[in-house]
C-alpha cells in the first residue's frame, strides 16, 4: 500500500482552519519559537524525573488502497501515579494576561499526540497541558485538561477521515506523474557535454550531496539540471523540486522548460510564487477581513477552491491563480501557497527558502530533513542576498520619530522606546562617526523591553479595533528582525555604528559570511545544485554558500565555437581613479568608436559608474555619430522604460545602423537579459567592476584577511570580476550567434584578473588603441560577416 507521510501540526493546521485572513492582528506572531529550541529546552530542564522530552510519535492509519502515517515528536510526556499527561509547549510574543483559552490548532496538535499515546498504550483517560511561554518575559501560563481515550479516538478518527480526500487525491497524483516520468526521454539529441551533465547532477542527488555547477550560456543547463530532478523524483528517491531564482526572468526560464517536458508527456505539477504586491487583486495590499472581501472568510471557502483547482490543471501561472481565486473569492496570495503543497516542483525566488521571516513555513517551520531538491540558479547573486537576508540594522531616529506619535495615548510604550533612544545615544557619544564591534549588550536588553512593551500595545489595539498606522506596524517588524538577528549573531557577523549621509545613527548587523545560516537552511533538504555561467573561483562561492570545500563541482565546457567570439583586451587604459581625467576618457571613447565602426549592428558598453559613464559619453560625442544611435541607461529608469530599452535591442533597427547602450556593470542590462542572433553583437566592458570602496567592502576585507583569505580578493576582484563576466556573457546566446567582447582597463591582463577568464577565452587577444580597429576587422572578416564601414 502506498503511504502518505503528514506531520501532526501540518495535518491540523490544514483541516482545522477557519475564519478571515488578518495579517494585523498577527502582529504579535502566534507561534514564534526561537530557532533551535531555546525556550523548549528551558522549560524542559526544569522538570521532575516523570517527565520525558521530545517523545517521537507517529501512529498509521490504513484506508483501502493507502495508508496515512501521522507523525510528530510531543514537547513532554508526564508518566507518573496520576496518570498520563502531554505536554505542548509554545512560544509567543503575546502578554499571556490575554491569552484566555489556547489558540485552537495548538490544543489541536496535543489532542492528537494524546489520542495516539492513549490509543497505543490502552488506557482510558489522558491528560493534556497546554504550556505557553512569553519569549520576552519568560512568563509561563498553563491550560490543563483531561479527555476520555474514547472521545479522543472518535476526534481523532474525524479528522483523518476528513484528510484521506487529500490523501487519496496524493496517491493517485504520484501514481500518474511516476508512470509519465518513467517514459519521459530527453527531449533533444543531447550536446556535447550535456549528458555528463545531466549525469553529474543526478549522482549529486542520488548521493545526497550538494554541486556547484559553473555552465557557459548554450549549455542547456536548466534542462540539464531539471531533468535528472525529475527522474529522480519518479524514483522516490526525491519528495519535491524548489526551483530557486533570483530575478522572474529566470524562473519563466524555468517554466517554460517544464512546459517543454510536458509537451512530452511529462505529468507534473507545478506553481510559480510571486510576491504578495504582484498577486493582490486589489490596488493596494490590505490583508484584512474590513479591507478586502477576499481575506474576510478566506479560510472557510479555501480548502473547497483548492480542491478543484487541483483537479483542474498541472501548470499554476500568477495569472491564473488570481482569476480562479477571484471566481471563489479567497486570496490568491495564500491559494498559490496552498497550491504549492500539492505541487512537485515550486520556482519562487530565494527569499521563500532562506530568509527566515518569508520562508515557506509549511515545508521549512518544523526544521525537520525531507527529500526537498534546491535547486539555485543564477547562484553567483546568493553571496550578497543572502549577506542582506541574514543582516539587520536600526537607526536611533526611528525611535526617537515613534516615541514622540506614542507618547499622549501611550507612554509605557514610549518610555519603552526612550530608553532604547538613550542607549543608542551612549554608544553614538563613545563610538562616534563609525565604530566597528560595539557593545550593544545593554541596548538589547533595553530593546527586548521595548517589543515587550510594543507587542502589549498592538494587542490592546487590536482588542479594542483600534487601526495601526503602517508607520508602526513597519517598525515593529524591523524590530522584531533585529532581534531575530541578534539571536543567531556569532562569529559569522560583524556589527558596527555609524552615521550615515543624511546624518541618520545606525547600528547595525552585518552577516559577513551567510555560509552557516544558508547550511541550516540547506541541511532541511535533501541535495542542493548551485548553478551559474559564473562561479570563478569556485571555492570563493564554496565557502560563502555552503561553506565546505568537499562539496561537488563542476565545470561545463562551452558547446559554442570560440572562433565566433572575438575577445580583445586593451592593454593602454584604465578605469582606476588616478587615471580617471579626460584624456582617458577620450581614449575609452575612441576604442568605442573604432569597434562598433567595423560592423554594424546593436553593441553594449558597461561603466563602472554614471559618472564614468557620462564623461565618455561626453567625449563620445565629440566623434563623427552619423549612422549610430546612442541611447543611455539612467539611474531611475521604471520598468516600463527598462522594457523599452531592451525592445531598442531585441527590435528591428528601422535603417540597419549602429545602435550603441550606454549601461552601468552589474546593473539590470548587464546580467539575467537573452539578447539572441543579431540583438547584440558586441559588449565593451570598461573596468574591473569593483564595487565601491565603503565601510562595509573594507569590513569584508579586514574580516576575511585575519580568517586567512585574501580580504581584497573577497572583498573586491571576486565580486567584480563577477559583474565583468556576467556582462561579457550578454554576447553570444546560440550557436548561430557572433560577436565580439572588448575589456578595456589593462589590469585585466594581470594574472590575478585573467586568471579567472572562462576556458574558452584562451585566445584572447591584447590590443593597443591604433590596433584595435584593425583587428576587428580580422575578426569580422574571420566569420565573414564584416561589413567595414571604416568612414
Amino acid at each position: 500500500m502506498k503511504t502518505i507521510e503528514i506531520s501532526v501540526r501540518s495535518l491540523v493546521e490544514f483541516i482545522l482552519r477557519s475564519g478571515d485572513i488578518n495579517r494585523k492582528k498577527r502582529a504579535a506572531p502566534e507561534n514564534a519559537m526561537l530557532e533551535g529550541g531555546r525556550i523548549h529546552r528551558m522549560i524542559q530542564r526544569k522538570m521532575g524525573s516523570d517527565y520525558r522530552a521530545e517523545v517521537p510519535l507517529s501512529h498509521r492509519v490504513s484506508y483501502d488502497s493507502f495508508e496515512i502515517v501521522i507523525q510528530g515528536r510531543a514537547d513532554g510526556i508526564i508518566d507518573n501515579s496520576t496518570g498520563v499527561i502531554i505536554d505542548e509547549i509554545k512560544g509567543i510574543y503575546l502578554n499571556l494576561k490575554y491569552l484566555d483559552e489556547p489558540i485552537h490548532v495548538h490544543l489541536a496538535q496535543a489532542k492528537v499526540y494524546a489520542a495516539i499515546y492513549a490509543l497505543q498504550n490502552d488506557l482510558e483517560n489522558i491528560g493534556v497541558r497546554m504550556t505557553y511561554c512569553n519569549l520576552d518575559t519568560e512568563e509561563l501560563k498553563y491550560f490543563e485538561y483531561t479527555f476520555a481515550s474514547s472521545e479522543l479516538n472518535e476526534w481523532f478518527g474525524n479528522l483523518m477521515d476528513e484528510y484521506a480526500r487529500w490523501a487519496r487525491f496524493t496517491v493517485e497524483w504520484e501514481e500518474k506523474r511516476n508512470a509519465s516520468i518513467k517514459q519521459l526521454e530527453f527531449p533533444y539529441t543531447y550536446r556535447r557535454g550535456q549528458k555528463d551533465l545531466a549525469a553529474a547532477v543526478y549522482r549529486t542527488i542520488y548521493h545526497k550531496r550538494r554541486l556547484f555547477l559553473e555552465a557557459p550560456t548554450g549549455v542547456g543547463k536548466t534542462l540539464s539540471v531539471l531533468f535528472p530532478s525529475i527522474k529522480a523524483m519518479g524514483e522516490g528517491i526525491a519528495e519535491k523540486i524548489f526551483y530557486l531564482t533570483a530575478k522572474n526572468i529566470t524562473g519563466t526560464v524555468a517554466s517554460d522548460t517544464f512546459t517543454l517536458l510536458s509537451e512530452g508527456g511529462l505529468e507534473l505539477k507545478t506553481v510559480s510564487i510571486a510576491a504578495r504586491e504582484k498577486t493582490c487583486l486589489l490596488d493596494e495590499v490590505k490583508c484584512t477581513p474590513e479591507e478586502c472581501p477576499y481575506a474576510k472568510g478566506h479560510f472557510d471557502r479555501i480548502n473547497d477552491a483548492l480542491f478543484e483547482i487541483l483537479h483542474s490543471r498541472n501548470s499554476f501561472t500568477r495569472e491564473e491563480v488570481m482569476t480562479f481565486a477571484k471566481e471563489h473569492k479567497v486570496c490568491p496570495f495564500e491559494l498559490t501557497l496552498d497550491i504549492s503543497s500539492f505541487s512537485d516542483a515550486v520556482i519562487c525566488d530565494y527569499n521563500y527558502c532562506f530568509d527566515p521571516d518569508v520562508s515557506l513555513k509549511r515545508f521549512f517551520g518544523d526544521m525537520q530533513r525531507h527529500d526537498y531538491l534546491f535547486l539555485v540558479d543564477e547562484a553567483h547573486n546568493l553571496v550578497e542576498r543572502a549577506r542582506e537576508t541574514y543582516s539587520a540594522e536600526l537607526y536611533k531616529e526611528d525611535f526617537l520619530r515613534i516615541k514622540r506619535m506614542l507618547q499622549d495615548k501611550e507612554p509605557r510604550t514610549a518610555r519603552a522606546l526612550g530608553k532604547c533612544n538613550e542607549k543608542l545615544l551612549e554608544m553614538k557619544k563613545s563610538g562616534g562617526d563609525f565604530e566597528v564591534g560595539t557593545n550593544m549588550d545593554k541596548f538589547l536588553e533595553s530593546l527586548r523591553r521595548a517589543a515587550s512593551s510594543y507587542s502589549d500595545m498592538l494587542e490592546e489595539r487590536n482588542r479594542r479595533h483600534e487601526a495601526v498606522e503602517d508607520e508602526l506596524m513597519e517598525f515593529y517588524y524591523n524590530v522584531r528582525s533585529f532581534l531575530g538577528v541578534a539571536e543567531i549573531f556569532d562569529e559569522n557577523y560583524v556589527n558596527y555604528t555609524e552615521i550615515v549621509a543624511d546624518g541618520r545613527y545606525r547600528l547595525k548587523l552585518f552577516c559577513v559570511n551567510p555560509s552557516t545560516n544558508l547550511r541550516r537552511r540547506l541541511d532541511l533538504g535533501r541535495s542542493a545544485v548551485f548553478f551559474s555561467a559564473t562561479l570563478l573561483p569556485v571555492r570563493y562561492y564554496m565557502d560563502l554558500i555552503s561553506g565546505d570545500r568537499t562539496d561537488y563541482t563542476v565545470y561545463a565546457a562551452s558547446t559554442f565555437d570560440p572562433s565566433k567570439k572575438g575577445v580583445f583586451i586593451a592593454s593602454d587604459v584604465s578605469s582606476k581613479y588616478t587615471r580617471r581625467n579626460r584624456g582617458e576618457y577620450q581614449a575609452i571613447a575612441g576604442y568605442i568608436r573604432d569597434i562598433i565602426s567595423v560592423k554594424k549592428g546593436k553593441y553594449m558598453a558597461f561603466f563602472p559608474s554614471y559618472s564614468f559613464m557620462d564623461n565618455v559619453l561626453e567625449a563620445f560625442m565629440g566623434f563623427d555619430q552619423k549612422g549610430i544611435e546612442c541611447i543611455v541607461q539612467d539611474n531611475n529608469m521604471s520598468e516600463e522604460s527598462r522594457k523599452d530599452f531592451l525592445e531598442r535591442f531585441t527590435g528591428k533597427n528601422g535603417d540597419e545602423g549602429t545602435l550603441l547602450g550606454f549601461c552601468v556593470l552589474g546593473g539590470v542590462f548587464s546580467e539575467g537579459i537573452d539578447l539572441k542572433n543579431d540583438s547584440l553583437i558586441g559588449a565593451v566592458i570598461v573596468g574591473t567592476g569593483f564595487p565601491m570602496v565603503c565601510r562595509e567592502r573594507e569590513i569584508l576585507k579586514n574580516y576575511f584577511e585575519e580568517n586567512g583569505e585574501n580580504g581584497f580578493d573577497y572583498a573586491y576582484r571576486y565580486p567584480g570580476m563577477n559583474k565583468v563576466l556576467q556582462a561579457a556573457g550578454r554576447v553570444i546566446r546560440t550557436e548561430e550567434d557572433t560577436g565580439v567582447v572588448v575589456l578595456l582597463d589593462e589590469r585585466f591582463l594581470e594574472n590575478s584578473y585573467s586568471g579567472l577568464f572562462p576556458r574558452e577565452w584562451e585566445n584572447m587577444q591584447v590590443v593597443r588603441r591604433g590596433e584595435v580597429k584593425k583587428e576587428t576587422e580580422k575578426f569580422w572578416s574571420s566569420v565573414g560577416t564584416g561589413d567595414f564601414d571604416t568612414k
